[in-house]
């Protein structure tokens, strides 16, 4: 099964849907400014209606490390994912693994990238005042194949149940994540579109697999 991160959820039905399908982690935006965000005190309910092994992820975009941390001990978060102008000194100090959103300046930087000495890397599409992902908009592909080569990287961006295995096959990273492509509103996950979806990355829950640890 193509590992799957289902990210933006805010209510239990849906992260319990979207683990008991086979994702391979469960995304939480502790973003205020995003359409899909929750505080920290939702997100530890929504761990905590969850099975104890299922892997939850933190967004974040900008906050300072010590505030990371304090959400992800209360929510009780096995990694965090951060998508702003975090330094790699600031990853640094974050107490649990962190996967490293990229910034389009990052991406001829490699250099730039192995500084993060992030569990990961995302990327993601780029769109001025939207930062934290779930645009809706096509990642580049290509990019996502080159750095893939030499990174471990999971592919965002405009990914639906139509072009799940498209874009795994193509761009050869080592997950997906996916928000929007399963909405029928910001936040509101479409369980038939949920359903789909893990049809589409190869069906069987017994292979869930994750990579970050």
């Amino acid at each position: 099964m193509i590992p799957i991160k289902v990210c933006g959820l805010t209510r239990e039905g849906d992260a319990l849907l979207a683990w008991e399908l086979g994702a391979a982690a469960l995304g939480f935006v502790l973003y205020p400014k995003s359409p899909r965000a929750v505080s920290p005190s939702r997100a530890a309910s929504l761990r905590g209606a969850l099975p104890k092994e299922a892997f939850c992820v933190g967004v974040f975009v900008g906050a300072a490390p010590n505030e990371v941390n304090d959400a992800a001990l209360a929510a009780r978060l096995d990694a965090v994912q951060l998508h702003g102008r975090e330094t790699p000194e600031d990853c640094a100090r974050i107490s649990v693994p962190v996967i490293k959103a990229l910034l389009p300046e990052d991406l001829n930087d490699h250099g730039r990238i192995k500084a993060y000495k992030a569990s990961a890397v995302l990327l993601d599409s780029f769109m001025n005042g939207a930062p934290g992902g779930g645009t809706g908009l096509r990642a580049d592909w290509r990019a996502a194949r080159a750095l893939g080569s030499e990174f471990r990287l999971i592919l965002a961006g405009g990914i639906t149940p139509a072009n799940a295995r498209e874009a795994f096959l193509s761009a050869c990273p080592m997950a997906l994540d996916v928000s929007s492509g399963v909405e029928s509103a910001p936040g509101i996950k479409d369980h038939e579109k949920l359903r789909a979806l893990f049809k589409a990355a190869g069906g069987d829950k017994g292979e869930r697999q994750w990579l970050i640890g």
